[in-house]
């Protein structure tokens, strides 16, 4: 299992031991496929109500929302240049995704423009671009559109997960065209908002073209619910009374990724990618990147024991490995380090 929200496995034959300390009802599926960040939660159980907000009859009546804290927490974590680049909210990046492609592609290109992302563009079915495959094996001349994703994120296309709770900060980030989430920002991922930064004027009216026309805006309550909640962070960075929701969240994804290279070396049937220590600008110290998480179908027998994956395939890998998520609740995630200490293999057997 690997990528920015899970990690490396090769599955050897295995089988199945019966578990003492689940504490769930063991036909209960633990979800690790979908991402759902709700690791987040304990944090800002502590937060209370600071990040409440009322709104009053003569509220949200505007479609636009200025987009201040968004720039505000780049610049205080120091992980991408926003001040020259133009900022659009859209309805997480997904839409976002979308709206680039729109905004990027050649108007006067006779075939449909290739691009290195799938699922949502064969889903769309656009005239003006398509999905031709993976980037590394792309051979043909021509104007193609790839997504970089980074660090990186499976089946993502964006810098979602270039936060200091993830992966080092090794410079501002600067690049022509920049997406990212509040969900795996901060864990509000209900709250459906994403951003891009973009530096090309031309570019940045076409993408708003596109999400006027798509949707007319983004929800006002959803951005100023983010916005309050983005100015919580900022704040908790600088001043020194509060408690570091980075420094807390990076916390407590180096504790399970301890506890889950406890359980990998217990046996030899499974191999965690080794993540080198790189200089963080954010917290001033050298870290190691904590990513959100060789059978024929290693998805396939991890459900067999009640834990749902995403297969290989789905990124690009192949079906000897799985994508997992390291942002689910604390009992998932334990039940799920006691479930891979059940599966045993050969050399395992007495």
């Amino acid at each position: 299992m690997y990528g920015t929200d899970g990690y490396l496995v090769k599955c050897s034959s295995f089988r199945c031991v019966s578990l003492e300390n689940d504490t769930k009802d063991t036909f209960t599926t633990i979800n690790l496929d979908h991402g759902d960040p709700t690791m987040h939660e304990s944090y800002w159980r502590k937060m209370g109500n600071k990040c409440d907000i009322t709104f009053n009859g003569d509220d949200s009546l505007s479609y636009f929302a200025n987009e201040e804290q968004i720039k505000r927490l780049h610049n205080v974590v120091g992980n991408a240049i926003a001040d020259d680049h133009y900022t659009i909210v859209g309805t997480r990046s997904s839409q976002l995704m979308q709206a680039a492609l729109y905004a990027v592609s050649p108007i006067d290109q006779l075939e449909p423009i290739s691009v290195a992302y799938p699922e949502v563009t064969d889903f769309v079915r656009s005239g003006i671009h398509k999905w031709v495959g993976d980037a590394r094996t792309y051979e043909k001349n021509g104007v193609y559109i790839e997504f970089i994703r980074s660090p990186n994120n499976p089946d993502g296309y964006d810098l979602a997960y270039y936060w200091p709770q993830y992966t080092a900060i090794t410079s501002f980030a600067n690049h022509d065209v920049m997406l990212f989430t509040i969900s795996k920002c901060t864990g509000h991922a209900g709250s459906r908002i994403g951003w891009a930064l973009f530096k090309d004027k031309e570019v940045a009216r076409k993408m708003t073209k596109f999400m006027e026309i798509s949707t007319i805006g983004v929800s006002k309550e959803a951005q100023l619910r983010a916005a309050k909640i983005l100015e919580l962070i900022s704040d908790s960075c600088l001043d020194p009374n509060m408690e570091n929701f980075f420094e807390y969240s990076q916390s407590l994804m180096t504790d399970r990724w301890k506890r889950l290279r406890q359980v990998v070396m217990a046996n030899d049937l499974f191999v965690l990618q080794k993540y080198p220590l790189q200089y963080c600008l954010f917290t001033k110290d050298f870290c190691e990147s904590h990513p959100r998480g060789e059978e024929e179908d290693c998805e396939k027998h991890l459900k067999e024991r009640k834990i749902h994956t995403r297969s290989g395939r789905r990124f690009g890998s192949d079906s000897r490995s799985v994508r997992i998520s390291m942002l689910s609740r604390d009992e998932d995630f334990n039940i799920f380090l006691q479930r891979l200490m059940a599966i045993q293999g050969p050399t395992n057997e007495n």
